[in-house]
């Protein structure tokens, strides 16, 4: 017979399995044929991620970060700045052979938001008590609308157990002091850092929070005593920059002559943010906050302790960390821009309180608007469920729960960030700088440059408050208990509700078994081509390349990777042939001399590249990319699809050795 800690635990799983089966309906009835997102786009990487884990592990025998089946002209290239999702690959080598890539990827899918929904069950139990509070956070947070929306594209983010069970073990680590405990601490860091690289710099993030937590004090005190000129003079400040603010609204601005220079005054960045430091000037002089600090037993543990984590965390984590070390050493380490006036925007101000966009009631009328905000849909998600927020004011006029602070302080922490560097309302930028404005340039957590994906906290956060607020109003109202009970989980399931989720076909042309069937080592060219990274794109490269690559399994003569060195741009772009064919499938005019230069050199192209077969995805294919490939490359058509067309080479290499040209050739 079960132990009852045991068959509860069992059951809180059963529970959560349960609601994910209802809530990703239709997914569970269509596992090998279809998937949440559309695999044009980054569903059809994230699909690839786990293929390629597992056919470099299994079929290659080889270190599943490295691999050639992309950027194959090139040398191997190494995944270590690649949304690369190493654990879910790990999870898909048993799963692939058995059931097929799409149902392999369906099936860890679902498991990430039942893990993620148990992980934070865990924590809200240790935050707020046993009961249904706690499986209802557990609920809160892996149906957060944000993650939700996130299981379209970015399924990376879907996997968060690791940030609520980093938060468990920091309060563990507190009362108990043990090594042990660290040195899960550390695991756990490096289990986020595999899941998505975002969740990695969140623990460090959540780190400093707890410890912050446990050594800081805020408390609201009057400002200094200061002479009227000061304040007459801030006084001065705040309504010039008011009226320069209003004038360049009202004008459009102006460029004006200074001397042998010339001062432009059209944008309103500038002048919003002097606008913003002098009201915050301003308003210290009357109240300003004051910090304390003081190590208590908990931030001293915690900093004695904290080398073990590490340790654990740079060990796990080492080939990653080799990997990057060697990136920088060669100087194929791509960092990320981080702009002042054209950085990542982050979420609107007013999507916080839209109602579940994922809703089927709901997604109708709001998916337009969030998609033609920037980042589009996925991106813009942010929702705080209402019955949430209900909870929590009504638990507020209630009660007094000491623990209010620390959740609190990150939701508003993590959700200014999550606004990006400047205030959006209603789709209109009022470019009032938030704190991800400096908090940007800290080193490592500039490494985020995405800040709409800190919703991931303010979920964690809210449904930690959502657990503490379902508790204390059961506790203060037990003679409403079954009422509250009851409608919280009925309003609660009702408004998360994403299902009937929308799927898309995950099936690839027939065509790509002609490929696969091929027993020669051949390299596969689609058309339209290209190369396309997180932050520029070359051509015009299509994600759904490298989803039926899992199909045929051939080596692809371009890719994507959410980071490609300028130099990988360069070895493509040292083939005429490709160079142009890379113009063509950008839409532009093929200038002659590089017609003349792919004409020349294809059939040395043809052999020299062990080109095997020519894919055009005909609708999105231009008719002169089309008409300039089969001619230059000498193309016979073998095979026709409702999508694809099938080529190859009359003649084609004999070997899959590879020349890759020293220098650009002449005329480039």
């Amino acid at each position: 017979m079960l132990h009852r800690p045991l068959l509860r635990h069992l059951l809180v799983l059963a529970g959560y399995v349960v609601v994910t089966l209802v809530f990703m309906w239709p997914l569970p009835a269509n596992l090998a044929t279809s998937l949440t997102g559309p695999p044009t786009g980054d569903t059809g990487v994230y699909v690839w991620n786990v293929w390629i884990f597992q056919h470099e592990l299994l079929e290659h025998g080889g270190f599943p970060l490295f691999t050639t089946h992309v950027f194959s002209l090139g040398p191997r290239v190494d995944l270590a700045q690649h949304n690369y999702t190493p654990l879910a690959g790990l999870l898909g080598v048993p799963l692939v052979p058995l059931v097929g890539i799409v149902a392999a990827f369906n099936l860890i899918f679902l498991f990430q938001i039942v893990l993620a929904a148990y992980t934070m069950y865990l924590l809200a139990r240790d935050v707020a008590g046993d009961g249904l509070p706690a499986w209802l956070g557990g609920l809160v947070f892996a149906f957060a609308p944000a993650l939700v929306a996130r299981g379209t594209a970015h399924f990376s983010l879907v996997a968060a157990a690791p940030l609520p069970l980093f938060v468990l073990l920091l309060r563990v680590i507190d009362r108990s002091g043990r090594r042990a405990h660290m040195i899960a601490l550390g695991a756990t860091l490096a289990w986020a850092a595999y899941s998505d690289p975002y969740y990695g710099v969140y623990c460090l993030l959540l780190g400093a929070w707890h410890l912050a937590a446990h050594s800081v004090t805020v408390r609201i005190v009057p400002g200094p005593s200061s002479s009227g000129w000061l304040k007459g003079a801030v006084d001065a400040w705040v309504l010039i920059s008011a009226a320069l603010v209003a004038w360049i609204v009202a004008t459009d601005g102006a460029v004006l002559p200074v001397g042998p220079w010339r001062l432009g005054l059209k944008s309103l960045h500038t002048p919003v943010l002097s606008l913003t430091v002098a009201a915050a000037v301003r308003l210290a002089l009357r109240k300003r906050p004051a910090l304390t600090w003081h190590a208590t037993r908990e931030f001293r543990t915690l900093l004695q302790l904290s080398p073990y984590g590490a340790v654990t965390a740079v060990i796990l984590l080492s080939p990653i960390l080799v990997a990057l070390a060697g990136r920088m050493f060669e100087g194929r380490f791509v960092p990320p821009p981080v702009l002042w006036r054209s950085s990542m925007p982050g979420v609107d101000l007013l999507a916080f309180l839209l109602p579940n966009p994922n809703h089927p009631l709901v997604r109708p009328w709001t998916t337009a608007w969030l998609t033609a905000q920037p980042g589009g849909f996925v991106e813009n998600v942010a929702s705080i469920p209402l019955v949430v927020l209900a909870a929590i004011v009504a638990a507020l006029l209630a009660t007094r729960i000491s623990a209010w602070g620390y959740w609190m302080g990150l939701a508003a922490v993590a959700g200014s960030f999550a606004l990006g560097p400047f205030v959006r309302v209603a789709g209109i930028n009022l470019y009032v700088p938030t704190p991800w404005a400096l908090a940007r340039y800290v080193p490592v957590l500039e490494q985020a440059r995405a800040p709409a994906r800190f919703t991931a906290l303010t979920s964690m956060a809210v449904a930690a408050l959502a657990a503490l607020a379902f508790g204390a109003l059961l506790q203060r109202f037990p003679q409403w208990r079954g009422r509250l009970i009851a409608g919280f989980s009925l309003l609660l399931a009702f408004e998360l509700l994403p299902a009937p989720r929308p799927l898309y076909e995950a099936r690839s042309s027939h065509v790509y078994d002609i490929v696969a069937a091929d027993p020669r080592d051949v390299r596969v060219l689609e058309l339209p081509f290209g190369v396309r990274d997180g932050l520029s794109s070359f051509g015009n490269f299509n994600a759904s390349t490298q989803f039926n690559q899992t199909r045929h399994g051939k080596r692809l003569v371009g890719g994507y990777l959410s980071r490609v060195t300028p130099r990988r741009v360069e070895t493509i772009e040292r083939y005429p042939v490709l160079k142009a064919l890379m113009t063509l499938s950008a839409g532009e005019p093929l200038p002659p001399e590089l017609e003349e230069q792919a004409r020349e050199r294809a059939p040395g192209f043809v052999r020299n590249v062990y080109l095997g077969y020519v894919v055009v995805a005909h609708r999105r294919a231009p008719r002169e990319l089309v008409d300039f490939a089969v001619r230059v490359l000498d193309l016979e058509l073998v095979a026709e699809s409702e999508t694809r067309t099938l080529y190859r080479p009359r003649r084609s290499g004999s070997s899959d050795q590879l020349t890759v040209p020293a220098t650009p050739p002449p005329g480039r």
